[in-house]
């Protein structure tokens, strides 16, 4: 028996003080307690169950399991480690265990095992997997901590997160004092967030000589990415490849997704059993598929079997696939998805077909305008070489371009395309905590940058020298883009964060409307109509959560169907809830003021707009010729009210407002205006910042405000005289700027 487990447990590894060892090198095979101690979990000390030797079994077939021995050795040797390996290699379930192994070999006085996500599911997933495989409770020496939920615990050996919970993390803990060893897993995707990481675990790493930093990667890491840590190529460990199947290639002109459909429904009648994963470019075409699928999957013979399209939106909650042990006699899965989810079906082993158009939409950010581009390009031909592989070597892939089309050899970093708003308020608040620097491997677009700062400028999150003001600390405290921080700060002036506070959160979590299909999408419209405020889209939001707070409360109230039936996400409003309540225990913790509801009260909605454009006033616009045509003030474009608006949809409840201020601005998608909010003229000149007036560019609509400012026509043509509850009228800022 101690010879077995001696085998299962180390391999061939096993050698007196070898780092391969763990916790074991340090005693010889001929120690009289060897046997004893290797029949004890060496995390928990229980024995092991019979279910921890079968998984371990299956764990010793996967590729990464040769590389163990070597990349033990290369983590006790050298602060710095590398890990190639496509999805199915075993690279996010094993290296952190074996982390986590070298950790216990020192009594964890470095710290524990950290290793990161770019989605939740990815880490819940990955937890309670590497939970069963290491024979631990979930929660206790193997947790997770993803946005609105932790499920760890101050003792854990090793925990999942998302990359932007371990980048808050930091601001209370900048040097990652609490652990030993940092991993970064989907180093390849070039998120914003994971480039973050590697630019500070960099300085971290100069100020504590005892981290080990492990990047992970689906695809061969460029040469500045190997040199980024070191200076000099860091150790490479590439894994072997599980290998691609059958490839086959075939030029579809622009019509790849009518292809793929029929791809699917010609797999489901001529091949073997096993799933499908269809890659499309976009969230439509993904929801679209569904909907086709579903319909022609009732026409076909039941002699085939089951056909079940399963949507697999990047994160999104509700629409997620069950991961797990394959079941006999169930029906063949189609799961639709899009980039950058390659590495999401690492644990569905029954894929056997995959279908790939080679095409993926990008969001770039134009600083200029303040909007998101979106361009349809080629993936990367590491992206391709992944969805390959996720067939298995006994699988098919049909790639809808052909063979010789030079795909780019890597994907285009994230920080060089998005707003860095966000990115650069986290960074101005580590320079406070210690870190003056992040080296980037890719440095931001300088106009981007340089558009960043301006806008935490005219939010009055920096001083005059450019670091972080007062206001600025408290903004970062809050998991939210600088805008919507600032206006719930201004929320705490102006008396009205109960209300804001659920805005918020109604934002920030995907979209709580669910978009039907076609023949249904007049009675959707009709039943979301019946939450429109009169006011605009923000305050229809709180209509929303608070019919579904009330429905909660209702023991007669079945919630799920009430979503159903009003077609809202039950899923999103369940996590504005838990969002709200995160935003909530902030502002306690740093001792703001919390108002008593008012909601519906004149004076509460007055505050609330003054709240909003506190923080959105860059974004308001004007309708020129009355008709719906809006004039961006910020950068002279014009467009288009959202059909989802409570104003788009030209019922008879809202009228077309002349000035609005909104939420965002898609603007290659349909170039449209999400999210509005009827203002008046004076609140805006009331609330803006008088510089940031003064550098908006010529216009008809900025002389009419010019003209409201020079008169002194500071009366809101609505109003009432002001009462103990409001502002005296006024043309002076708020004083929250």
């Amino acid at each position: 028996m101690a010879q077995d487990i001696t085998s299962l447990t180390g391999e061939d590894c096993f050698e007196a003080n070898s780092p391969c060892c763990s916790v074991t090198g340090a005693l010889s095979q001929g120690d009289k307690g060897y046997d004893d101690i290797l029949e004890l979990n060496q995390f928990d000390g229980l024995p092991y169950s019979s279910r921890f030797y079968k998984l371990l079994s299956e764990r010793k077939e996967l590729p990464v399991w040769k590389a163990k021995c070597e990349f033990m050795d290369t983590l006790a040797k050298g602060r710095f480690v590398i890990v190639s390996g496509s999805a199915k290699t075993g690279r996010s379930s094993q290296i952190p265990q074996w982390c986590a192994e070298f950790c216990l070999s020192v009594q964890f006085q470095h710290g524990m095992v950290v290793c990161t996500q770019i989605h939740s599911q990815q880490a819940v997933d990955l937890a309670l997997r590497v939970a069963d495989e290491m024979d631990v409770n979930i929660g206790h020496e193997v947790g997770y901590s993803i946005p609105l939920e932790t499920c760890s615990t101050n003792d854990t050996v090793l925990r999942y997160c998302t990359d932007d919970m371990l980048l808050r993390e930091m601001m209370s803990d900048p040097l990652l004092e609490r652990y030993g060893v940092v991993i970064v897993d989907q180093a390849h995707q070039r998120t914003v967030a994971t480039d973050v990481l590697q630019g500070l675990l960099k300085d971290i790493a100069l100020q504590r000589p005892e981290l080990r930093v492990v990047l992970l990667t689906a695809v061969e890491p460029v040469p500045k990415q190997l040199a980024h840590f070191t200076g000099s190529a860091a150790p490479l460990i590439g894994l072997e490849s599980p290998g691609a199947g059958e490839v086959v290639h075939s030029s579809t002109g622009d019509s790849y997704f009518c292809s793929a459909l029929r791809l699917v429904l010609e797999i489901h009648r001529s091949e073997e059993e096993g799933d499908v994963v269809v890659f499309l470019v976009t969230a439509q075409e993904i929801d679209l598929a569904h909907e086709i699928l579903c319909h022609e999957g009732h026409s076909l013979s039941p002699d085939l079997g089951e056909l079940l399209p399963v949507a697999v939106h990047p994160g999104q909650p509700g629409n997620l696939p069950i991961l797990g042990e394959e079941e006999t006699g169930r029906p063949r899965r189609v799961f639709l998805t899009s980039s950058p989810n390659e590495d999401f079906f690492w644990a569905v082993s029954s894929i056997r077909f995959v279908i790939d158009p080679g095409l993926e939409k990008r969001y770039v950010y134009n600083p200029r305008i303040r909007t998101n581009s979106v361009i349809i390009q080629p993936i990367s031909a590491g992206q391709a070489k992944s969805r390959k592989q996720l067939a298995g070597p006994t699988g098919k892939c049909f790639c809808l371009y052909p063979e010789d089309r030079q795909l780019p050899i890597e994907i285009r970093p994230h920080v060089v395309e998005s707003d860095i708003s966000s990115t650069v308020l986290f960074l101005k608040r580590m320079e406070i905590a210690g870190l003056g620097h992040c080296d980037f491997i890719d440095r931001p677009d300088p106009e981007g940058l340089m558009q960043a700062l301006e806008e935490l400028d005219y939010l009055a999150a920096l001083d005059n020298d450019g670091n972080l003001s007062e206001m600025g600390i408290i903004m970062s405290e809050f998991p939210l883009e600088p805008q919507m921080a600032k206006t719930l700060l201004a929320s705490c002036e102006f008396d009205c964060v109960s209300e804001v506070v659920i805005i918020a959160a109604m934002l920030t979590v995907p979209t709580c409307f669910t978009v039907p299909s076609a023949d249904l999408k007049p009675e959707a419209t009709q039943c979301h109509m019946k939450f429109q405020n009169p006011e605009g889209d923000h305050f229809t939001l709180i209509n929303i959560y608070k019919a579904f707070k009330k429905c909660q409360q209702d023991p007669y109230c079945n919630v799920e169907k009430w979503c159903q039936d009003f077609y809202l996400n039950h899923a999103a409003l369940l996590m504005a809830d838990a969002f709200r309540t995160e935003l909530t225990d902030t502002l306690k913790r740093i001792e703001l003021p919390i108002s008593v509801p008012a909601f519906g009260s004149r004076s509460n909605t007055l505050n609330i707009k003054r709240a909003l454009l506190a923080g959105f006033f860059m974004q308001v616009a004007r309708d020129v010729d009355g008709s719906g045509n809006y004039f961006i003030l910020t950068h002279r474009h014009v467009a288009q009210i959202h059909p989802l608006s409570g104003y788009g949809a030209k019922s008879p409840k809202l009228g077309l407002p002349e000035w609005v201020l909104f939420h965002d601005h898609s603007f290659s998608e349909d170039n449209c205006l999400r999210t509005a909010t009827h203002i008046t003229p004076e609140e805006f000149i009331q609330m803006a910042p008088q510089y940031f007036f003064y550098n908006l560019p010529p216009s008809e609509s900025k002389d009419i405000l010019q003209n409201i400012l020079n008169h002194g026509a500071s009366q809101y043509r609505d109003r009432k005289p002001p009462t103990s509850q409001e502002e005296p009228q006024t043309s002076d800022r708020c004083v929250i700027q």
